[in-house]
């Protein structure tokens, strides 16, 4: 039975250890460990500052200076460079979406390069949020917060990568349009996806995610599962500020 168990557990997507990452002369993190289970969703939560956002890029490897090991699917990737990193089947939404205003909706959703076959065409996007139909010909400048949220999640699924890193997707946002988010990222996690999300709206994330990991002054300070966060919820709540 036990060895039933154990071939029940997910694969590991990413692992990092001893992560240490800098900008210029400002360490930010400090020794960095986390593990994201294949096909889990995954939160970073903590005050602005914290090293979340760091966490995110420093994966991506668009921090210049980066210490430690950052596994994916067990292949280490902390001396690659960006591009070769999301041709591993990941990729980036970050947190100031990154929508390029002289394009239209259409030109921003196929301007990123596919990775694989796997990635979602035009039409798919525009049915997992069909806001955007209306707004294709509309220029990124045009769109409201909630559109170029919509559009920039779209644009990384149109490159087939199936592990996906959310910078605060709901930041800023109205109640009706952070719904419609948490519905795409359980749409997502029920195909199959993996998702590694930086998030403070702690109610959204424990709606969501399997696993939580609190961070504090570049460090990983806590961890919790979806029954341990619901019984410390006041307390991380507090910790929060929020």
């Amino acid at each position: 039975m036990a060895e039933a168990a154990l071939d029940q557990q997910p694969a590991t997507m990413l692992s990092i250890r001893g992560l240490n990452a800098w900008y210029g002369e400002s360490h930010v993190l400090h020794g960095i460990d986390l593990e994201v289970p294949e096909g889990q969703v995954v939160t970073l939560l903590g005050r602005n500052g914290a090293g979340k956002s760091t966490t995110l890029k420093s994966i991506m490897g668009l921090v210049p200076r980066r210490e430690g090991s950052i596994r994916l699917q067990g292949a280490e990737t902390i001396a690659q460079r960006s591009f070769k990193i999301a041709r591993q089947g990941i990729a980036f939404c970050p947190e100031d979406r990154g929508i390029y205003a002289t394009l239209d909706v259409r030109e921003n959703l196929e301007l990123p390069r596919r990775i694989n076959a796997s990635g979602l065409s035009t039409d798919q996007i525009l049915d997992l949020f069909p806001n955007l139909r209306e707004r294709l010909h509309s220029p990124g400048s045009k769109l409201s917060g909630g559109e170029q949220q919509m559009l920039a999640i779209g644009r990384i699924l149109r490159t087939g990568a199936r592990f996906l890193l959310l910078d605060e997707p709901t930041e800023g946002l109205a109640p009706a349009i952070v719904e419609q988010i948490g519905n795409t990222i359980r749409h997502l996690k029920e195909q199959g996806y993996t998702i590694l999300l930086v998030e403070q709206n702690l109610r959204f994330a424990m709606s969501l995610a399997d696993h939580h990991y609190l961070v504090d002054h570049g460090q990983v300070v806590a961890s919790y599962d979806r029954q341990s966060v619901e019984h410390n919820a006041d307390a991380l709540l507090a910790r929060l500020g929020v």
